[in-house]
């Protein structure tokens, strides 16, 4: 999915709304574990419930690597269930030296291989440039780049000072001369939100990816107003609010009930920049 398509999706359907598929099996609604995959049976409820209401799905790869063959099967076939007005975001966080990264890359991006076609894939830069570039060669595939995360321990390194700047700083400047906003976004914790201002200087076109609105308390009106862009900009995770909010039979109408409501208040915000 390209820049303009996936602006596109966002005005259209008036979200920016990204929901994280981290699917737990011990989480899960206790009639679905009779399913032969339960897994998929919770994530295709969940994406029948939820895909008009949003414009990407993000699996939390650990989710499904935790359950050996069986998660990859259930990945696989996620993956192919979601609409291909979705973006697709494969959050696996990899990062390694050039040959192996390839080979990441490859897993994520050519169907040929593993037989996933993800559009994204988030990526570590701790270990630079040749660590990231492998990831870059594939067409039409984007980079997320941690940058400054919302975790307790983001600060343990990301705020360090290099020189004049903090490291995340560092990150943002330097990767951006990598490529351009059409194939790298960055990932900015929602509870990071007092630097959002200083993140747009520095990337005025990059797409950010913001996890934290909901289980982990990020203000989403916060978010909107210091980092949507004319083009949208912005693609605002949530997760377990949405996921678990019900594990009874009726859990994907109530994911699907607060699905809608950050989508109503993203279509509030986004009519302030048009």
């Amino acid at each position: 999915m390209t820049y303009s398509e996936l602006s596109a999706q966002i005005f259209q359907k008036q979200s920016y709304l990204c929901i994280g598929l981290d699917t737990d099996p011990r989480k899960l609604p206790r009639h679905l574990l009779t399913e032969s995959d339960p897994v998929f049976a919770f994530n295709k409820a969940i994406i029948d419930a939820t895909h008009d209401l949003t414009v990407a799905y993000k699996p939390n790869i650990a989710f499904y690597e935790a359950q050996g063959p069986r998660g990859w099967e259930s990945l696989q076939k996620t993956l192919d269930y979601i609409p291909n007005d979705c973006f697709t975001i494969a959050d696996a966080k990899r990062g390694d030296i050039g040959n192996t990264s390839d080979l990441y890359a490859r897993a994520f991006f050519d169907p040929t291989a593993a037989g996933l076609a993800f559009d994204s894939v988030t990526v570590a830069p701790y270990m630079g440039r040749d660590s990231v570039t492998p990831f870059l060669a594939y067409e039409g595939k984007w980079v997320i780049l941690l940058a400054l995360t919302s975790n307790i321990g983001s600060a343990d390194f990301q705020r360090q000072l290099v020189g004049d700047q903090e490291l995340f700083e560092m990150v943002i400047e330097t990767a951006r001369t990598w490529a351009s906003p059409d194939q790298l976004m960055f990932v900015v914790g929602a509870t990071q939100v007092d630097e959002f201002s200083r993140i747009r200087e520095m990337a005025p076109d990059n797409f950010l990816l913001v996890p934290g609105v909901g289980a982990q308390g990020g203000n989403l009106e916060e978010v909107s107003r210091l980092g949507l862009t004319a083009k949208g900009g912005l693609l605002v995770n949530a997760s377990r609010s949405i996921l678990y909010a019900s594990d009874g039979l009726d859990f994907a109408e109530k994911a699907r009930a607060e699905a809608k409501a950050l989508q109503t208040e993203m279509a509030r915000q986004l009519a302030h920049i048009r």
